[in-house]
């Protein structure tokens, strides 16, 4: 990922525009990574792949469903303690 300074932003918009077409960009403040830029397409690309999450509490669930979910994390946990 190309990376520019917060105060390439004025002196090399188009620059940075060109890039950022290209592929993501970083754009740093004092040496820190602040901003990504990117196309609206590869925006858009990123955003509709994402699933929709939805949350809710344990206590709204039938409690058949309760137990499934917490034997699966059990489950998950022990299986991740276990791998070297």
């Amino acid at each position: 990922m190309r990376t520019f300074s917060t105060s390439d932003l004025s002196r090399k918009s188009g620059d940075i525009i060109a890039s950022a077409l290209q592929g993501p960009i970083s754009i740093n403040q004092r040496g820190k990574p602040r901003l990504v830029m990117l196309s609206v397409e590869q925006y858009e690309a990123l955003v509709g792949s994402a699933p929709e999450r939805t949350a809710g509490a344990t206590t709204e669930m039938p409690q058949d469903l309760v137990h499934d979910v917490a034997n699966a994390i059990d489950g998950y946990l022990l299986e991740t303690r276990t791998e070297p």
